[in-house]
């Protein structure tokens, strides 16, 4: 192993501990909005308490995104100075967009949202909400068109030669809406979406099951399920767009992602199976001319395959095949478990149905497991580009460090991973425990009670 190969597994160790957190934060944002506007609208305190409650949940995640955040910062520097000398005219428009229009916006109302709710009048606090949530939103936006920029680099000319040579944003509105930008950006939103919805409805489930607040899980439930059956509709058709950008743009990343190694017309998709690289084939259950439907509408459509670029050019295909699939599997599981909810929450059955609590209760992990696959599919997908046709990752890393730094680096984040994961934890399920401060919801309720916080509204407009 060399300090190439090293670096890019801390920073993908950095990147995934940091990525269980940002989606948290921007899916309850969206929550607390809807939440908290119910409770504008009825007055009922219920709606007020699960506010509270969820937004002490999002305080948490927020706290650990910048903690986890900022070691990425310091990564640029340390592990990949020829990089951030090559691309830092761009990302400094972006990244420092990023922490004017998002950090600023969502730490700085984050205390009215907090302490402010006998402090400023509702209206105000509802604002605040909004802001934090606007905040936490406008962070992912920025961050992806960064990323972005790096998969469908466009705005730009390179000014230099050798090592002195970089990237001088002559565009900027071209290099923010880059040909992979808006998809990617309502893709990674809705992702997050996902993540604050099942995260509620992994507690509300837990509390059915305990019968314990029921109340309060019954109505953050029925709250939670709305909004994830919304959105994992909404993923699969933004998931449709990102992958016919990712067909036009980077189409050894689609080869990479479908295991195709030959050009072919009537191109199938794998539904599950391998990647075997020495024989340049998938194994595993095919559907026929499937993927040229999905990618250009036409089942006669030739698709590009692998066999069209130099193999030194190749990402990691076994693997890129594996975390896209697994990226579907757990929409799936997210998809059935969704819709069987609503079924059962209809009939008015669905807290007999342990047999579906239980996985709601662990269903929490579906959308990190599809998040996570999905940045590693579209970052190793890009490989060995760090941007895309222009510089190669070899060509950004630091010169001056060794393997020994690195490892011994990695061995230290890894401690420090660790301990703030379990503390995460151990917070998060302290506040699950004691529940939502008002006593009235803390009581045992014997009976079911099925609330529609959307007919209470036609209700009292009646």
């Amino acid at each position: 192993m060399d300090a190439l190969f090293l670096s890019r597994c801390q920073f993908g160790l950095h990147s995934a501990f940091h990525y269980i957190y940002p989606p948290l934060s921007i899916g309850l944002g969206l929550i607390l909005v809807v939440m908290e506007g119910m409770y504008i609208k009825t007055k009922n305190p219920a709606y007020k308490e699960m506010t509270k409650f969820w937004v002490k949940v999002f305080a948490l995640t927020f706290a650990l995104g910048v903690a986890t955040g900022l070691v990425q910062i310091f990564g640029f520097g340390t592990n990949w100075a020829r990089y951030s000398r090559f691309v830092g005219d761009v990302f400094g428009s972006a990244l420092g967009a990023e922490g004017i229009f998002a950090f600023f916006l969502e730490a700085g109302f984050l205390g009215v949202v907090l302490f402010g709710w006998d402090r400023v009048k509702p209206g105000v606090h509802y604002l605040s909400t909004i802001l934090v949530a606007c905040g936490a939103h406008f962070s992912a936006v920025w961050i992806v068109v960064a990323n972005s920029w790096m998969q469908t680099p466009a705005g730009y000319e390179i000014v230099g030669e050798g090592d002195k040579a970089h990237a001088v944003v002559t565009d900027f509105w071209t290099m923010i809406f880059n040909h992979s930008s808006v998809d990617r950006i309502v893709h990674v939103i809705i992702g997050c979406w996902l993540a604050g919805a099942f995260l509620v409805i992994s507690v509300s489930a837990y509390y059915m099951i305990r019968k314990r607040h029921l109340k309060f899980a019954h109505t953050s439930m029925h709250i939670a399920l709305i909004v994830a059956a919304v959105t994992v509709v909404l993923q699969l058709i933004s998931a449709d767009s990102s992958a016919r950008t990712v067909t036009k743009y980077q189409p050894a990343k689609l080869a990479a992602m479908e295991g195709l190694y030959e050009t072919q017309p009537n191109a199938p998709m794998a539904i599950i199976g391998y990647a075997d690289n020495e024989k340049k084939e998938v194994i595993g259950l095919k559907v026929p001319s499937l993927l040229s439907v999905l990618a250009y509408r036409n089942p006669d459509a030739v698709v590009t395959g692998l066999n069209e670029f130099p193999e030194s050019d190749w990402p990691n295909v076994p693997m890129v095949f594996q975390t896209y699939h697994i990226m579907i599997y757990a929409w799936g599981g997210m998809f059935l478990l969704t819709f069987l909810s609503i079924i059962y929450w209809m009939r008015k059955k669905l807290e007999q149905a342990r047999w579906l609590l239980w996985p709601l209760v662990f269903s929490v992990v579906l959308p990190q497991i599809a998040n996570m696959a999905g940045w590693f599919t579209a970052e190793m997908g890009r490989q060995p580009w760090i941007v895309y046709n222009v510089l190669r990752t070899s060509q950004g890393l630091s010169t001056n460090i060794n393997t020994a730094q690195v490892a011994g680096s990695i061995t230290m984040f890894l401690i420090i991973f660790a301990l703030l994961f379990v503390l995460f934890i151990y917070l998060l399920n302290y506040k699950i425990h004691h529940g939502p401060d008002d006593p009235d919801h803390a009581e045992i309720d014997r009976e079911p009670i099925y609330t529609d916080p959307f007919q209470q509204l036609k209700n009292e407009e009646t």
